[in-house]
């Protein structure tokens, strides 16, 4: 399958109905409701072969939806990672859209005033440090102080079960990691958020009032191509396979492919050795001012590579291994990313990543245990 192609990647998935398709089992719970929906463009409803979005099939279904929430990128869908999100109106609906990044992570109780259901319709991708899981934490923290229902329109993860990496240490807890789970969590976001709930994650132990519709006739080994970017910077199938490989490479001096056509699926810095290929990072959707802009960065291609199922870090030890100054490579932010101390410091002691990947295995087993009754698709 080509990279600039979001074709079906399997015929099966023509069975595969998204939270968002399962119409019958929520649009009754909507009846008479004001509602709101936190959503962007990745909530795609299919109807009779059309597709629309989440918010212009619910107006059509005469819903009283009365405000979008907007995570990271905005509704749209074509922020920069970490750009500012300002509130606003949606040009083609009118409605008011509240933005839920920057400071305004958790929706405040005055936003939510008049609501008596929030809908959330986000497509995640499988790894901790991808913000939706985030955002979905917060609004149901505020939804259940409110105490307004949850709704969450469930969708595949395009990662499907794979669970793999270091497990988040507390004193490491950011946006980008909230909660005590490995790299990979293998769950959808309906199963996540009813591990939020169960696990007594919210402040004060709380608990919302939460409904995860289902997917229908889904399995998670089954492959999953994704019918919208879920970010600019993922912008196919096979960047989203890479990510979590190589968004650790966002903690350190080499950029992963921000600011090229390649996003998350090649990597390089000015100071790698030329081995035969370069690319020049510069302004485009996603990156207005890329790392290295303008500058030839020195690295490997990786779009021509098969799939993975695991996260791989061969990448980050050899770019570790050949960069031309180790003291400047890692930066304070890589913690963040790994949820630990102790990746930097076995990359940079030189432990091969078989011996690594041992390091993580009671984690990963405890994580498996604890995520269990939550799933809904079978192991």
């Amino acid at each position: 399958m080509g990279n600039e192609q979001w074709a079906i990647a399997n015929s099966k998935e023509h069975t595969i109905k998204t939270g968002a398709d399962n119409f019958a089992a929520y649009l009754p719970l909507l009846k008479d409701k004001k509602v709101g929906i936190v959503t962007n463009q990745t909530g795609i409803v299919t109807l009779n072969g059309k597709k629309s979005n989440v918010v212009d099939f619910l107006l059509e279904k005469k819903i009283d939806l009365k405000k979008i929430f907007a995570p990271e990128h905005g509704f749209r869908g074509t922020a920069d990672a970490g750009e500012l999100i300002k509130d606003g109106k949606d040009t083609q609906t009118g409605l008011p859209i509240i933005s839920l990044y920057g400071n305004n992570k958790k929706p405040k109780p005055e936003q939510l005033e008049g609501i008596d259901v929030l809908v959330f319709d986000l497509q995640d991708v499988g790894a901790r440090f991808y913000t939706y899981i985030s955002s979905l934490h917060y609004i149901m923290e505020a939804c259940a102080e409110k105490g307004i229902t949850l709704i969450i329109l469930d969708r595949p993860n395009p990662n499907g079960g794979i669970v793999d990496g270091p497990t988040l240490e507390k004193e490491n807890t950011s946006f980008i990691g909230m909660h005590t789970i490995p790299t990979m969590h293998g769950m959808t976001i309906g199963e996540y958020g009813k591990m939020i709930n169960g696990e007594k994650w919210l402040k004060n132990g709380v608990q919302c009032q939460l409904t995860v519709i289902p997917c229908l006739s889904y399995k998670r080994t089954m492959p999953y191509s994704l019918p919208a970017k879920p970010s600019p910077n993922l912008p196919n199938d096979h960047a989203i396979n890479l990510y979590a490989s190589l968004c650790f490479f966002e903690g350190t001096n080499v950029s992963m492919g921000r600011g090229t056509n390649k996003q998350f699926q090649l990597y390089g810095s000015p100071y790698l050795p030329n081995a035969g290929f370069s690319f020049t990072p510069g302004p485009n959707e996603g990156a207005k001012d890329p790392q290295y802009n303008g500058k030839v960065c020195y690295g490997e291609d990786l779009s021509g590579i098969s799939k993975v199922n695991r996260i791989e870090l061969k990448w980050l030890i050899k770019a570790y291994k050949e960069t031309a100054d180790k003291s400047k490579f890692f930066i304070p932010f890589f913690t963040k990313l790994a949820g630990t101390t102790q990746l930097q410091k076995q990359i940079e002691a030189g432990l091969p990543e078989d011996q690594i990947r041992e390091s993580w295995k009671s984690g990963l087993e405890a994580f498996k245990k604890m995520r269990r009754p939550y799933l809904i698709y079978g192991e």
